[in-house]
């Protein structure tokens, strides 16, 4: 998909199964500790699971004990888009994919050097490539 390109949300519900739709498009979030990438140690490349966009490589993965897939930073800023969250009563940093605008999580400032930051990321809004 080029970069910026868009899909209706009724293209989305076709491609997407139900729990990725939920998340991806409705901004859900998958119970902690029951997502697919939480115990990946593999080495590789994390994309967007609904545009398959490149957002984080396993080396700057980390164990945050939260129960999500942690990273300290994405490949690029240019792969992600960072909003401004106040839902459910509180202020967050929602992450959401620059190509399709899919959420993927919330960043904060409790994260390893270098960065300081913990990009809390959704396993089902995530594909892994391993490197060979």
């Amino acid at each position: 998909m080029p970069l910026g390109e868009q899909r209706s949300e009724g293209e989305w519900k076709r491609i997407l199964d139900p729990q990725q739709y939920y998340v991806l498009r409705e901004k859900g979030t998958e119970p902690a500790f029951t997502g697919k990438y939480y115990y990946n140690k593999k080495k590789g490349v994390y994309r967007c699971a609904a545009c398959g966009q490149e957002l984080f490589s396993s080396a700057t993965k980390f164990d945050s004990g939260t129960g999500w897939p942690s990273f300290w930073a994405p490949i690029s800023e240019e792969k992600v888009v960072r909003k401004t969250d106040n839902s459910y009563s509180m202020q967050r940093i929602e992450v959401l994919c620059s190509r399709c605008g899919s959420h993927l999580g919330h960043v904060f400032d409790d994260g390893p050097a270098p960065t300081g930051e913990r990009f809390c990321m959704n396993s089902i809004s995530l594909d892994f490539e391993e490197e060979v």
